[in-house]
């Protein structure tokens, strides 16, 4: 039976340190989040991550826009984000209205406070090895490898999904710590011979049942990205956890995975960004 990686505890251990180290700066780390519209999910993320910021000693900027917000007054606010000194961090919900081209917001975004690590600029740092931020959710993976020492280097990994958000940074994360790398997507021919050579499979596709007990080698390391809902209504991801567990040597549940972890790399990035700031 796997050994369930417990993301909830770590999240909380790394808030901990985030919480500790933001008490003795000069100033408290402030994070600007804007979420545009109504989206009920977006609600909630954002609600997290303002509850996060409360628990680490981060002071939260919020701002909320109606869903009509033109393109021009959005990129406004981001600028005047950027001139602020109070902010450390720049956080813009995604994923915004039709109408607006989220690419430019992003593009937008000072790179020093680009703290979910979508910038072009802050991409390409991470991709040579030499990163000031991480992207969330993939250093919330490389955290709990690390935590539970499970080893990378000359590993098989597959990375099932190739996002810009999750599945190729993930994959470069890996790649940089001497994983051998697959990326699988929706173009893939039999997707299920290259899982069940996996010694590290990531899911990040966002279909519920995609991995079944029969595509996962035994004593695999199991990680589900996803995020979906069941017929029931009930949060679970990618991987039908009751075949693949008794197969996997770590598997993460959902929810109590990868999520809390995401919200916690925030935090350190936001960290992370407020000691530059203030070393300036």
């Amino acid at each position: 039976m796997a050994v369930r990686i417990d993301g909830k505890a770590l999240a909380a251990k790394v808030k901990a340190r985030v919480a500790a180290e933001a008490a003795g700066l000069r100033r408290r780390p402030g994070l600007a989040v804007v979420l545009v519209g109504d989206d009920p999910a977006s609600k909630v993320y954002v609600a997290g991550k303002e509850r996060d910021c409360a628990e680490c000693g981060i002071e939260s900027f919020s701002h909320r826009l109606p869903a009509e917000t033109s393109q021009a007054d959005l990129l406004a606010l981001v600028r005047r984000f950027n001139e602020d000194d109070r902010v450390d961090g720049i956080l813009v919900q995604l994923p915004l209205p039709e109408h607006l081209n989220g690419e430019a917001v992003i593009s937008t975004i000072a790179p020093d406070k680009d703290v979910d690590c979508f910038h072009p600029f802050n991409v390409g740092r991470m991709v040579i090895g030499d990163p000031v931020f991480l992207p969330c959710t993939p250093a919330g993976v490389m955290e709990m490898l690390d935590a539970y020492e499970i080893p990378l280097r000359g590993r098989r990994c597959v990375v099932l999904g190739r996002s810009n958000i999750v599945g190729k940074p993930m994959a470069a994360l890996l790649t940089l710590r001497d994983g051998t790398v697959t990326v699988c997507h929706s173009r893939t021919e039999d997707m299920a011979r290259y899982t069940r050579e996996a010694d590290i499979l990531v899911s990040a596709v966002g279909r519920t049942g995609l991995i079944t007990g029969g595509m996962v080698k035994e004593g695999a390391v199991v990680i589900d990205v996803a995020m979906n809902r069941d017929e029931h209504g009930r949060l679970c991801g990618d991987v039908d956890f009751a075949a693949v567990e008794p197969k996997a040597s770590h598997i993460t549940p959902v929810p109590g995975g990868v999520g809390p972890m995401t919200r916690a790399m925030l935090m350190r990035n936001i960290l992370t960004a407020a000691k530059c700031h203030q070393a300036q």
